[in-house]
């Protein structure tokens, strides 16, 4: 095979991987050359990687297990079927099945379950010619990254970090403590990935140091660790968001009968919640029936709700995940959402008014109380947007204060809740304004 056509062949095998069966990746695989075979399986997410191992034979999981460093190892464990997972870890070297074993102590969305932990270790009396000797060789024994060197002293306690580049600088006379970096950004075992991400775009580092609670240096997080990371957490965070429970693997790797699963109880909670609308309108049902006119608006008040609710929920998940608002912002948050909702609603109910005044001039198609009826759209639509905005904005908090996933508050749970209460100061708006003429 030609140089020219191996990228090929990679890019063909990788975009319909989601597609082939089990066995027909284990063929495509074997089939990559072998200046490409190592990238491929690394890109590969630890859940596929997991279903590759299973499908290749005893020897060839030896060989591509030993290919993994200790984190991603652990990560591909943990996607194995129980039964198989003491076969697989028998499959490494003495050395990585403890630093494998240690891993999978840990949770999985915990830094401690993310680290690596072959870094590289400097002492700081090591002169700068002794400490890039030290690197070159710990950069021969697969440790996450050369690029940063980590300051213990005999304890494992970490004292700074040095740069490569810091090293290559450095006049020869000095020694590692001369020129190490003591502001550091650290996380310790128990640390959530999500904050673990915040840390990394909010200071742009390469790696993070993860420690335990007696101050030892127990392993690193690398940025390309935490970009798979961040990716899950904000693709479970657009499925709860949707209305559903989040998937654990692609789409297509989804069973029929597990998908199905995921989005029917969701449907379910928000059908039976949709019910209570119906409740609503039967309460008033004598209502509607004096003043039929009523109804016609009933989708535009309840949907201009729901609109402003799922925006504003979405809104503060998104701030709460980033961390650009926090629990103590609450009050803070509410006021805003209140003038905001006020000011929205006031837009809506304006529009809605002059467009009942404008079809009543037009075509007389609401009757001789056209005003009245206008008075009571646009009312009715200024307070449900601004309850929908303050339902959708204090929603996440509550459930965030519960200890609940704030993405919970999904769009359509909020427009279901705002659309029940939209009825109720629609039609309690109605019985004040049209008091002693259409009711």
């Amino acid at each position: 095979m030609s140089p020219e056509t191996e990228p090929i062949l990679e890019d063909e095998l990788r975009d319909a991987w989601a597609v082939l069966s089990p066995r027909d990746r284990v063929e495509g695989f074997r089939l990559l050359p072998p200046a490409s075979v190592d990238d491929f399986f690394l890109s590969l997410s630890s859940q596929e990687q997991a279903g590759l191992l299973l499908a290749l034979l005893p020897g060839e999981r030896r060989t591509w297990m030993r290919v993994l460093a200790p984190d991603d190892a652990a990560d591909v464990i943990q996607y194995l079927p129980p039964d198989e997972r003491g076969t697989f870890l028998g499959l490494l070297d003495d050395t990585s099945r403890r630093e494998v074993q240690a891993l999978l102590a840990y949770a999985e969305d915990a830094a401690g379950g993310l680290m690596n932990p072959r870094f590289v270790r400097v002492r700081p009396e090591s002169s700068i010619d002794e400490a890039l000797s030290y690197l070159r060789k710990q950069a021969r024994e697969k440790v996450e990254t050369v690029y940063y060197g980590y300051v213990q002293d005999a304890e494992q306690h970490l004292l700074g970090v040095v740069s490569l580049r810091q090293l290559f600088q450095a006049a020869p006379g000095k020694v590692v403590r001369d020129v190490m970096r003591t502001d550091l950004v650290t996380v310790t075992e128990e640390t959530h990935q999500e904050e673990v991400g915040r840390l990394f775009a909010e200071h742009g580092l390469a790696a993070i140091p993860v420690m335990d609670a007696q101050g030892h240096m127990k392993g690193i997080v690398t940025v390309d660790d935490i970009v798979s990371v961040v990716q899950e957490e904000a693709t479970e965070d657009i499925q709860k968001v949707g209305g559903m429970e989040a998937l654990d693997a692609p789409y297509f790797e989804v069973g029929f009968v597990a998908m199905l699963k995921k989005r029917a109880g969701w449907l379910l909670v928000l059908f039976v919640s949709e019910m209570l609308t119906a409740t609503a309108m039967s309460r008033y049902e004598a209502e509607i029936a004096r003043a039929v006119v009523l109804s016609l608006f009933v989708p535009l008040i309840i949907s201009s709700g729901g609109n402003a609710g799922s925006q504003a929920s979405t809104l503060i998940i998104r701030s709460l995940a980033l961390a650009e608002v926090r629990l103590k912002d609450w009050w803070r948050v509410m006021r805003r959402e209140v003038l905001s909702g006020l000011a929205l609603g006031g837009v809506l109910g304006v529009v809605g008014l002059i467009r009942i005044l404008v079809w009543q001039s037009l075509f007389h198609s609401y009757g001789e109380h056209a005003t009245r009826v206008a008075i009571t759209v646009g009312v009715s639509v200024l307070g449900v947007v601004m309850w929908g905005t303050l339902s959708g904005s204090m929603l996440p908090f509550i459930l965030r204060r519960l200890g609940f996933d704030p993405a919970s508050a999904s769009a359509p749970f909020v427009a279901t809740l705002v659309d029940v209460s939209g009825l109720v100061i629609y039609f309690t708006t109605a019985e004040v304004v049209l008091r002693g003429t259409l009711l």
